[in-house]
């Protein structure tokens, strides 16, 4: 009997022991995450400002005279002014003029792509004393210049490109103009000469067109308001477009099936990147050989829009850089053809304006195919709409089965009954 009760009292003993440990183990573990959040706040003006640096986007470093690196932040890592614990050679350079005269100087420094894996090339540094006191210190504040001198780069290259491809068809007039007055008597001279004065009169009145377009696209203005359009009216109308175009070649303009879906956008831009694909392939396929424009839906969310052609096909190395401005993958046929340079480079900008992608898939000698990737516009049904279409079903069933709540009724209060 007492074995018995001694069994009974160690079991309730047991029961009352586990909630007990359990809710001292509880407790331990707030204490401990209580600590810990204690631990890491802030407390202290040392500690914002040591966080403050180390998370600064601008490069920070302290230097004394013998080259000893007194403090640098992750920045000054990336932007290549601390390597290895050693400070960038010219830095340390300007640094020790610094160091003579006490006053401010710059340097740029270009940063070799291997040593920041391709993201920071150019940094802009500026030296000063740490105090005009105390003359053992300097510190650099370094900046990522990388961008600004890329877009600065870009904007040269294309004042010259547009400078090279004006020039061109303004000297050809020159020369057609001075040819015409030479022998203005002789009609089928004219009529030559005239023709040709027209061609290149056109193609630089597009290219000034087309440069004027780009520079909207490219930020100078605002976009115009987005509408919702039907996939099926832009392929039609970029298609009517080049209709003569083809038919002169004899090339068969082939449109895939419709996937019924709309698209967010302006409808003139759209229409002219799908139609400036359209003339392209037609442009680079030869004679008697088609041309197609396809659409599917994928992910649910993304319409495709493929542009492909059998045509010369486009190498490897030029395929990243047929979206850049003036870059012709044929120049004699772009200028037989009146091209521009400008129409992938458009192409390219609208579809991202629109949220979009574009990409290319070529082989030489195969052709190409241009996919353009834009997100399904989808109507949003108001909260009201949806609550009443519901009401309208709930309306509807009560119509078909005009007993089924009151049924529903009965079932829950014998429940309810039971229950009780």
């Amino acid at each position: 009997m007492e074995l018995i009760l001694s069994f009974a009292a160690g079991v309730v003993a047991c029961g009352l022991a586990l909630p007990a440990i359990s809710w001292l183990r509880g407790r331990i573990a707030s204490y401990r995450q209580s600590t810990d959040a204690e631990a890491n706040q802030v407390t202290t003006v040392s500690q914002v400002l040591h966080l403050a640096v180390q998370g600064s986007p601008t490069a920070l470093t302290v230097l004394d005279r013998s080259q000893e690196i007194v403090m640098s932040n992750p920045a000054a890592h990336e932007m290549s002014l601390v390597h290895d614990r050693a400070v960038n050679p010219e830095v340390w350079e300007t640094a020790q003029h610094v160091f003579e005269d006490k006053e401010k100087r710059t340097v740029d420094i270009a940063i070799p792509k291997r040593r920041t894996g391709h993201r920071v090339t150019q940094v802009k540094a500026v030296i000063k004393p740490l105090t005009l006191n105390d003359g053992r210190f300097v510190i650099i504040y370094g900046t990522d210049e990388s961008e600004n001198v890329r877009m600065e780069s870009a904007r040269r290259d294309f004042v010259a490109n547009v400078s090279h491809e004006l020039k061109t068809p303004v000297g050809g007039i020159a020369l057609l103009a001075e040819a015409l007055l030479q022998d203005a008597g002789d009609q089928e001279t004219v009529e030559y000469f005239g023709n040709k004065v027209y061609k290149e009169a056109n193609r630089m009145a597009d290219m000034v067109s087309e440069l004027i377009s780009l520079s909207k696209l490219q930020g100078a203005e605002a976009l115009p308001e987005m509408e919702p359009l039907a996939v099926d009216d832009l392929i039609e109308e970029a298609l009517s477009r080049n209709h003569l175009a083809a038919e002169a070649r004899s090339i068969e303009l082939n449109r895939g099936a419709s996937v019924g879906v709309q698209v967010k956008g302006d409808r003139s831009l759209l229409v002219t990147a799908l139609s400036n694909l359209v003339s392209n392939a037609i442009n680079y396929s030869p004679e008697k050989m088609p041309v197609s424009v396809s659409q599917k839906v994928v992910d649910g969310g993304v319409v495709l829009i493929r542009v492909t052609d059998r045509g010369i096909g486009i190498a490897p190395d030029d395929q990243k850089r047929v979206f850049e401005r003036f870059f012709r993958v044929d120049q004699a046929r772009s200028r037989q053809t009146g091209g521009t340079g400008l129409g992938l480079a458009i192409v390219k900008h609208v579809v991202a304006n629109h949220g979009g992608n574009i990409k290319l898939w070529s082989r030489p000698g195969t052709g190409s195919t241009f996919t353009i990737e834009l997100p399904i516009y989808r109507e949003e049904k108001p909260a009201q709409d949806a609550g009443m279409k519901d009401n309208e079903k709930k309306d509807a069933v009560t119509a078909a089965a005009p007993g089924l709540p009151r049924a529903v009724a009965r079932v829950a209060a014998r429940r309810k009954d039971k229950a009780q």
